[in-house]
């Protein structure tokens, strides 16, 4: 990667191959609404099932662990949730709720960060689904108009109130996520309060009501930062269910690139050229988003070339 490539235009090309914005599988919303034909498909030896729960699903190999229904040793507080069609066979979640439901033979349990740069696009677009849908239902058990208890149905899709009949959908709450160019084509990575000294990212936050997402980026990076931004350029997005946002990627141009940070959600910031950031990552005193995010490629796309992976955060 040469250092004195010019400055990439902010607008030039999305990004591509998001890890958990692939998704090969058939969503089949109109069969979610069809209880005979669910219940057929819960019947059908050939249909596929695996287990969800926490935001984890279990391994076999290192591959996520599909069972044919014939294959499932049902419990009775098992609740099944309608993924989608893969090369016509249906392919459903079942909620472990309790803990010890959480024996599926000898392999263990993963979640999306550690294992989704290894899925296949079929397992990407499912298991996300998966892991959104199950966090969805965990906090979503009364209903918000007059708090009586809810039931899912529609195959997973809907929550239905036993009092007042009202309905609840899954929603994703719009997260923006950006990374900050200034004149010199250096770039802007934070570290949180929370993390290791060494770990930075882009910079990140949600979308506030009433709010459109370019404004959502300028306010971020200014209250988190302090930097002042103008020019906003979308770039691409990828479901990011922890617990059921949506990643909406962005890089942006600072006028002013002082560095006030909030110390409250980013308590450092700096400015890093190409050269500044492999030296770091180099010599370990920074550490970079895992490949699994869009964080990692708005980076990449500003670099240059692929991060190798012993330069990301390791937990």
């Amino acid at each position: 990667m040469a250092e004195n490539l010019p400055p990439t235009p902010l607008s030039a090309g999305l990004l591509a191959d998001l890890t958990l914005a692939r998704a090969a599988a058939d969503r089949s919303e109109a069969h979610r609404t069809d209880a005979a034909w669910l219940a057929q498909r819960l019947q059908q030896p050939d249909s596929q099932v695996i287990g969800v729960g926490q935001g984890q699903f279990p391994l076999a190999d290192d591959a996520p662990d599909w069972r044919s229904i014939a294959d499932w040793n049902r419990n009775e507080d098992d609740e099944f949730l309608f993924l989608g069609l893969a090369n016509g066979v249906a392919h459903f979640a079942a909620r472990t709720v309790k803990e010890e439901q959480r024996t599926w033979g000898a392999g263990q349990w993963s979640d999306l960060r550690a294992s989704g740069q290894r899925l296949s696009d079929t397992d990407a677009g499912l298991l996300v689904s998966a892991v959104a849908l199950d966090n969805w239902h965990t906090h979503h058990l009364f209903c918000p108009r007059c708090g009586a208890g809810t039931q899912p149905s529609q195959g997973g899709w809907q929550r239905l109130c036993s009092q007042c009949a009202a309905e609840s959908y899954p929603r994703t709450d719009p997260a923006v996520i950006m990374l900050v160019v200034d004149d010199d084509d250096r770039a802007l990575l934070g570290r949180r309060v929370d993390w290791q000294p060494e770990w930075f990212s882009t910079l990140a936050g949600f979308v506030e009501a009433g709010e459109a997402a370019e404004a959502a980026v300028r306010r971020e990076v200014q209250e988190e930062s302090g930097v002042t931004v103008g020019e906003v350029s979308y770039l691409g997005s990828q479901p990011w269910p922890f617990p059921w946002s949506l990643m909406l990627g962005y890089h942006a141009r600072a006028l002013d690139p002082t560095i006030a940070v909030d110390g409250v959600e980013i308590v450092d910031a700096r400015w890093f050229s190409r050269a500044e950031l492999g030296a770091a990552c180099a010599n370990g005193t920074i550490a970079v988003p895992p490949a699994v995010s869009i964080a990692r490629k708005l980076i990449e796309r500003w670099y240059g070339s692929p991060i190798p992976g012993e330069w990301e955060m390791r937990r």
